[in-house]
């Protein structure tokens, strides 16, 4: 089994579902006691999000790119940014290591193409809805067309995500806004599938709340890494 690196924090919220979904795949794939070989840096996120909201990427992407060298030399053979926005420097983050990064962006299309989706809404922060790094990956290289909510309802669901979701709130209003949004999204896109396309977003709905397939970022990302690590 390979060592995994797991760059998270971003938020832990999250990253505690990564650490949970990789040890539970292992011992579903190999049994008994097995788990998996992880190294993990865990952010202060409030760090990581004065960044972004300051449109510091460079900045950012240079702890990133740090911790994926710190990782790198502690033993990780493979690396996750546990976090779907912060794959917005996923360039900078491999250019600066020699082992592979398991991009969850790749992940989900291939999960997508095997469903036979190709415009899937994307519910994601305003970071990753409204940038083209992670839209116009899924574009250019694996040939989906996602949607984005409208104006109003990206702040929506972008509020959800930093003011609740990334600080363990989960509120019954904002599943039922999200799932609104799905719905008005349909109306006006004619969307095939739902893409979660923030790490969160797992804590608040899922594939039980519609009847169209829905994409968990999360898991799918968790089930790439693990795959690579079981080679």
């Amino acid at each position: 089994m390979k060592t995994l690196g797991l760059i998270g924090g971003m938020s832990w919220e999250s990253t505690a579902i990564y650490y949970r979904l990789l040890n539970e795949i292992v011992r579903e794939r190999l049994g008994g006691l097995h788990s998996a070989e992880l190294l993990l840096y865990s952010f202060d996120f409030a760090a990581i999000a004065a960044h972004q909201s300051a449109g510091d990427w460079d900045a950012a992407a240079r702890l990133l790119a740090d911790v994926a060298r710190r990782l790198e030399g502690a033993g990780a053979e493979g690396l996750l940014i546990c976090t779907n926005t912060m794959h917005r420097m996923a360039d900078e983050v491999q250019a600066a290591v020699s082992i592979p990064l398991i991009h969850i962006a790749d992940a989900t299309a291939g999960t997508m193409k095997r469903a036979g989706a190709t415009k899937p809404a994307l519910l994601a922060t305003a970071f990753t809805m409204e940038q083209d790094f992670y839209k116009g990956r899924l574009a250019r290289r694996h040939g989906m067309a996602p949607v984005v909510p409208d104006a109003e309802g990206r702040a929506m669901v972008h509020r959800v995500i930093y003011e609740e979701l990334c600080r363990g709130v989960v509120s019954k209003a904002s599943k039922t806004a999200y799932i609104a949004e799905v719905a008005k999204m349909r109306q006006a896109n004619e969307i095939d599938s739902v893409i979660m396309g923030c790490t969160e977003i797992t804590m608040l709905i899922g594939q039980d709340d519609f009847d169209l397939p829905v994409f968990d970022t999360t898991r799918i990302h968790a089930e790439a890494a693990v795959e690579f690590a079981l080679g």
